[in-house]
């Protein structure tokens, strides 16, 4: 039997990460300097480690409901309230493996064969695949760098068909950095509420702002009861490797969502949900403090790649920056390949984020300020060199 006879003609179409590619190639590097995985550079908060190290100790390591822990959830519905205006109940909160499991879910959960998904890019790179596997199609929604790469009224309304099942709202956005404020969401909320759409709001880098609090489609009059939140702890607390997630919604959505993660997945890690409780509980300190540091790097960033002839808008969230290539003479794919090999500098080409992407990379400051520091001269030096 020929193996790739019988592998699912869907899952070859799609094409692997290309954020992995660079990742793997810089592993292989002795020096290189990583601007490339979405992932903080400081460790999970101490007394969120603690109590995990408490919870084993304490024999914590069965089984959790299949929807998490009640007290998790409460502690979520207490979390959404307080930073964001929201009223959840916990039985409208599911806990995930990560937000990217909430992603999957909710997709499967609304979609059939040829439904349409509006998919605004460069955006995360799941939410096309995710589509294509709950048997959807992924409609691209390019957005423009002179909107600042936000979402507009208008554009949304030209996508939309009569296949339209779901928008995704990705922000604050991975690549790019963009925000959408309440005076930007307020006509995407307008042109949705007279439509049979689900709005997939991932708000994963909800407490990563910079200059405003973020605002949530579902604050909007009549949009919480078709909207999804989906928000979780690796960004904000540092918690990358515990795979915590969750997401809140309609009662009816939500009770779908655990129906197809009690079969795929069964429930989330056990500690990483105590762990999870005391990170919504006592950990508020910690993200400002590590938000300032964000700032203060990204700041560092923007100007230096300004100042080396990479024009870079001004990122509000998230913790990356989205230069514009197009002065090198390169293509995304090539300058990222060119600054790798030549100055061993890892940066994601903006294709990798939807074909919008092209004459861009994605640049992540979440990383420790010396190694910014000498990225730039790098940069620096490879753009004198072209």
């Amino acid at each position: 039997m020929k193996i790739d006879d019988v592998i699912s003609s869907k899952i070859k179409s799609i094409p692997p990460s290309g954020i992995r590619r660079f990742f793997d190639l810089i592993n292989e590097m002795k020096d290189a300097i990583s601007l490339s995985i979405g992932e903080p550079d400081f460790d999970t908060p101490w007394s969120i480690r603690e109590e995990g190290i408490f919870s084993l100790e304490k024999g914590r390591t069965h089984y959790s409901p299949n929807a998490g822990f009640q007290e998790l959830r409460k502690e979520i519905t207490n979390y959404m309230l307080r930073k964001f205006d929201l009223v959840y109940k916990p039985e409208e909160t599911i806990v995930t493996v990560g937000g990217s499991e909430a992603i999957d879910l909710i997709l499967r959960s609304v979609i059939d064969p040829g439904d349409e998904v509006i998919i605004p890019e460069p955006s995360f790179v799941a939410y096309s695949p995710c589509t294509l596997l709950a048997g959807g199609i992924p409609v691209a929604v390019p957005l423009k760098v002179e909107n600042n790469f936000k979402l507009t009224a208008d554009e949304l309304l030209e996508a939309i068909s009569e296949k339209t099942k779901a928008l995704v709202l990705p922000f604050p956005c991975n690549p790019t950095g963009a925000t959408m404020d309440r005076e930007d969401l307020a006509p995407i909320a307008e042109v949705l509420r007279n439509k049979d759409i689900v709005v997939i709001s991932d708000e994963i880098y909800a407490e990563l702002t910079y200059g405003s609090k973020h605002v949530s489609i579902a604050s909007f009059d009549d949009m919480k009861d078709r909207t999804v939140v989906i928000n979780g702890f690796s960004k904000a607390y540092a918690m990358t490797g515990w795979r915590l997630g969750f997401a809140c919604g309609p009662k009816a959505l939500i009770d779908i969502m655990i129906k197809i993660h009690q079969y795929a997945i069964m429930s989330s890690p056990t500690i990483a949900q105590f762990s999870g409780i005391e990170a919504l509980k006592n950990c508020d300190r910690e993200i400002e403090k590590m938000n300032l540091e964000y700032q203060r790097r990204k700041r560092v960033i923007v100007d230096g790649l300004n100042n080396y002839g990479l024009e870079c808008f001004e990122p509000f969230g998230a913790f990356y920056c989205f230069p514009s290539v197009k002065k090198s003479g390169l293509d995304s794919e090539r300058f990222a390949e060119k600054l790798l090999m030549q100055e061993k500098v890892a940066v994601v080409p903006g294709t990798a984020f939807g074909k919008s992407g092209e004459g861009f990379v994605r640049i992540c400051y979440a990383a420790s300020m010396e190694n910014i520091f000498e990225a730039l001269k790098r940069i620096k030096r490879f753009m004198e060199s072209i």
